[in-house]
Parts: structure tokens; C-alpha cells; sequence
């Protein structure tokens, strides 16, 4: 008997797939001896349209507001029916034993996973997967432990309810917006209390009035200091203490008190992918890192590594295989990648699966 996981997105589904050993590739899953891996497509179901109560609702007017179904249902997006249909198939597989929950941690990510179970009737066994890191070790670590999904009914209650609220709000405020001003205008539960708070800073710049304030700082020598008026702040406005001070240029002073503190710092957190990702957004470099990193290749320093051209990159890992430090845990074999311009675009596009010797 097997275990259908279902990730929410093809690229997580197929690394976590790599880590359970699932290789039999076919149309929207991939299979191994003990797990079948699928994904959705970010959302494959949604709740249904204003037609799909009444049929006078598929008509905009004002005269049938508000709309308020009873119990709101949900319906396949017919974009991605294609992914629905191949899931379900899986579901109705006699050696599917049992179902491992494995979209994203949090309650849109729950959602997505329940919606398509629960348009396929599904009774059996359910698992809960909750990473919040697609790595090698923290996937196999979330499979060594993986939770009943029962002790997530309440987030996915608290998704249903997020989603109910978004329809009620939505499809009513903006229907009524649209149809009485005539134009074509929009409205959500988040979308329009952001774009208030938005709206309200912009003109709260615009109506702003400058003021002039002072800030003194004095040079003596071997050090500089500011004169503070109030703690954590520089700038004053009282044009008599302004004069006060102007007065006292260039004349000497007397240090009062000196106060020694002693600090300590804590050692600066190691780089994550995601955080490199988020700094170094259009790098090259980057993904050439994240190709190395989910290879388990050794690399040098990553700063390092950020500030490298691409050639002094490739002479670096010319250098560790060369020193055996290059290696593929995959075949245990030393493999050198190669990221001589020529090759980079290639190792981007197929990943681990591009090695020269």
C-alpha cells in the first residue's frame, strides 16, 4: 500500500519526491515503491460565482443585493481541472492507503489541500506534513513525524471562514460600488481597508507643513559629541537654546563623567536561501547557489561567493575538485559543475542534472 502526498506547488512536490525516492515520473505526479507525490496548482478549487446560486445574479444590478447564500460552495477552476481530475484519479487508486497533507504551512496552504479532498468525498486516513523549509533534512525530518490532520481542523475552519468572508464582502461591495457609480470599481476585505490606510498617509504627506528645528554637534579633537535636548533625540526648536550654545563656540569645556559599558555581541546568523533570495532578488549568483546548495556540493564562503564573477567561481570549484572536496552524494562520485558562461544558462535550466567531468 502507498501514501499520496499532495504539495501545493510542482517544485516542491518533485523535491520532496527526490527525498522520499520517488522517480517514476508521469502527467502531474511521481511515484516511488512506498509514496505517490502530487501538487496542486497554487488554488484548483474556489468558491462558486454569484450564477451558480441564481441565475438573476449572473446580471450586475443593485436591485438583487445583498447576495447571501446560506452555505457557500465550492466549485474546480476550470484552468487547472486538468491537475483536479489527475488528483482525484490518484484518490480513487485501491493501494492508496492513506493521505499525507504536505501544501504549505499555514491556514491558505491548509485550505488548498482540504477544498480538493473535500470535492472528492475523501474519508480515509489524513496526515499532516508542517515544514516551513523545503531542505533535505527538514523534509526527511517532517516525515519521521508527520502529525494527524486533525490537530489542524480549526485552521482549516479559520480558512473556510477567511474565504466566506472574502466572497460576502467581495462579490456584494463591489457589485454595489460598480453598478452605482457606473464604472468599473472593485472592493475586498483586505483590499479596500489597505488601500484606505494607503490613501490616508498619502494625503496626510501631502498636507504636511514643514517646521525648522536645530541640532548641535561639537568637534573636540579626539572625539565628537551632539548635544541631546530629550533622550534619542538631537533636534530642538528653542531659538534661545539655539543662541545659548552659538555663545559657547570655541571656547573649552570640562568633561564631567565618563561611563564605560561593556557589550557583547552574538555571533551574526548563518545566510538561509530565503533570505539571499529576498536580498539578491535579480543575482545570477544566487541561484548558481542554490543550484550548488540543493546538490549537497562544498562550497566556499558565501559572501564570498555573492561577490565573485562567475569565472572566479568556476576557478574556485575547479580548486575543490581538485582537493576532493567536490562532492555528489547522489553517486559518490567526485563531479565538478561547470560555471563557464557557456554552461550557466544550462545548469539553471536542468538543475543538478547537468555534471562534467
Amino acid at each position: 500500500m502507498k501514501k499520496l502526498v499532495i504539495a501545493e506547488k510542482p517544485s516542491v512536490g518533485r523535491e520532496i519526491a527526490r527525498n522520499l525516492g520517488c522517480f517514476d515520473r508521469s502527467q502531474g505526479y511521481i511515484e516511488g515503491q512506498d509514496w505517490i507525490v502530487t501538487w496542486a496548482l497554487g488554488h484548483l478549487v474556489e468558491l462558486a460565482p454569484p450564477q451558480h446560486y441564481s441565475a438573476a445574479w449572473k446580471r450586475w444590478s443593485i436591485r438583487d443585493l445583498p447576495m447571501l447564500p446560506e452555505t457557500l460552495e465550492e466549485s474546480v477552476i476550470d484552468e487547472s481541472k486538468e491537475q483536479f481530475d489527475i488528483i482525484s484519479s490518484l484518490l480513487s487508486r485501491s493501494d492508496v492507503e492513506s493521505v499525507v497533507i504536505a501544501t504549505d504551512a499555514g491556514r491558505e496552504g491548509e485550505l488548498v489541500a482540504r477544498w480538493i479532498l473535500k470535492l472528492n468525498d475523501y474519508k480515509g486516513k489524513m496526515e499532516r506534513l508542517w515544514i516551513s523549509s523545503q531542505t533535505e533534512k527538514a523534509i526527511k525530518e517532517g516525515f519521521s513525524s508527520l502529525h494527524p490532520s486533525s490537530e489542524y481542523d480549526n485552521l482549516y475552519a479559520a480558512a473556510e471562514c477567511r474565504a466566506d468572508a472574502d466572497w460576502y464582502v467581495g462579490m456584494n461591495v463591489t457589485r454595489a460600488l460598480t453598478c452605482h457609480h457606473d464604472a468599473k470599481l472593485s472592493a475586498g476585505r483586505v483590499q479596500t481597508p489597505t488601500l484606505a490606510l494607503m490613501t490616508k498617509r498619502e494625503d496626510e504627506i501631502e498636507a504636511f507643513l514643514g517646521s525648522y528645528y536645530y541640532s548641535a554637534r561639537g568637534d573636540f579633537g579626539l572625539f565628537a559629541a551632539s548635544y541631546y535636548p530629550e533622550e534619542n533625540s538631537i533636534r530642538f526648536t528653542d531659538d534661545k537654546k539655539a543662541e545659548e550654545l552659538k555663545e559657547k563656540k570655541d571656547r573649552s569645556g570640562k568633561v564631567k563623567r565618563i561611563e564605560s559599558l561593556e557589550k557583547r555581541d552574538s555571533v551574526p546568523l548563518l545566510y538561509d536561501l530565503t533570505e539571499l533570495f529576498r536580498i539578491f532578488a535579480d543575482s545570477t549568483r544566487v541561484r548558481i547557489l542554490y543550484v550548488l546548495f540543493e546538490s549537497e556540493m562544498c562550497v566556499c564562503d558565501i559572501a564570498a561567493l555573492l561577490g565573485m564573477t562567475q569565472s572566479a567561481i568556476s576557478h574556485q570549484l575547479r580548486a575543490l575538485k581538485n582537493a576532493r572536496l567536490v562532492k555528489s552524494r547522489r553517486d559518490g562520485k567526485t563531479v565538478f559543475y561547470s560555471l563557464a558562461d557557456e554552461h550557466v544558462k544550462t545548469i539553471l535550466d536542468q538543475g543538478i542534472e547537468h555534471v562534467t567531468e
